[in-house]
């Protein structure tokens, strides 16, 4: 397993969420990116239970179609485990010790930091400088998490053509996209502090960034599942009917009133306990800006309803601003599909 290790040669980032799959493919242009591929591939139901993939084989045939349908000529991926799958320890090290003596000492130390079966682990580790209190000893980044995780994405990936280069912390992904949104914030302060609140099918997640570090993360069961269900109750349709009726219209006038703006009042207020069990749980009272991500951030006036209800500047995530596209990629479908790909960009960033 390679958490970290930096590979010289492009990487798909692939993100495997709760409802589909997510490839990228970024180049390099001068001082920013272009994005030269990219799609999205729905995934059967329940195949992914809480980011905990429950039908390799389903996974990966919907990851086959991607690489057909994108037509990508790369054969290897960086791929994510969710963050609360994930145990990280910083631990000091002696600075005089190569990578393989770290790893052999990491190794016989390992069941110190981590409770679970050395057996059943798969760990990794990064040196990320030098320790603060005397200058013979490194910090070192520690991160191990059940190799179950790392083998269904690695046996998914397989299925659908394509070879496990990375697999990434989600984390350590959005950290990384989250650079490329800096410069849409009005005023950037090296001490400010963001919360990415990523309302996905079924889980919201906060993280919150000071100076571009995560400091915080919570998940909690809440997602645009409970509006496509209304829609589904209310309008007697099916889960794919709802799904297509909620991206694309075409429901009765009440929707608005009686559907859309009721869920939408409940994302505010999941925000809003999210941040307070942040605060609770900090020294911080505030943040500075709220970035909207995830498939549900699309919906029109969310963002604008979360500024005015809790007064902190909110933005919907798009890494995508800044960057040129290739022909091929359709900049209305990438536009609408940004807020749920930071994830996937952060993993096509550990090409470069």
């Amino acid at each position: 397993m390679s958490l970290f290790k930096k590979k010289d040669n492009i990487v798909l980032g692939l993100d495997i969420s709760s409802t589909s799959v997510k490839l990228l493919e970024l180049s390099r242009n001068n001082d920013g990116y272009r994005v030269e591929n990219y799609s999205v591939e729905p995934l059967p139901e329940n195949a992914v239970v809480e980011k905990n993939i429950n039908d390799v084989e389903g996974v990966g045939q919907a990851i086959a179609k991607l690489v057909a349908k994108t037509k990508t000529r790369r054969k290897k991926a960086a791929v994510a485990v969710a963050g609360s799958a994930v145990i990280t320890k910083t631990i000091e090290m002696n600075a005089g010790l190569t990578d393989d003596e770290m790893e052999t000492q990491i190794n016989v130390e390992a069941d110190q930091y981590i409770p679970y079966p050395l057996d059943e682990v798969a760990i990794d580790f990064e040196v990320i400088g030098s320790s603060p209190n005397t200058d013979s000893m490194v910090e070192v980044l520690l991160a191990a998490c059940r190799r179950e995780n790392v083998e269904f994405r690695e046996d998914s990936l397989e299925i659908g053509g394509l070879e496990s280069a990375i697999v990434d912390v989600e984390a350590f992904a959005l950290e990384r996209s989250f650079q490329l949104l800096v410069p849409q914030f009005e005023s950037v302060d090296e001490d400010m502090t963001v919360a990415v609140v990523d309302v996905g099918h079924s889980m919201t997640t906060l993280s919150v960034l000071n100076n571009g570090k995560t400091i915080y993360t919570r998940e909690q069961l809440f997602g645009g599942k409970q509006l496509t269900e209304e829609i589904m109750r209310r309008y007697g349709l099916t889960v794919q009917e709802a799904g297509l009726a909620k991206k694309q219209g075409g429901l009765s006038d009440d929707y608005a009133t009686e559907v859309l703006e009721p869920f939408k009042e409940a994302v505010v207020q999941q925000v809003t306990r999210s941040l307070q069990f942040f605060f609770a749980a900090s020294q911080y009272n505030d943040v500075d800006y709220i970035v909207l991500a995830g498939g549900t951030a699309s919906i029109p006036g969310l963002a604008q309803l979360i500024q005015d209800k809790i007064g902190t500047a909110t933005i919907v995530a798009n890494p995508f601003a800044n960057m040129t596209l290739a022909n091929r990629v359709n900049a209305a479908n990438l536009t609408n599909d940004a807020p749920a790909l930071m994830i996937c960009c952060g993993l096509a960033m550990r090409s470069f």
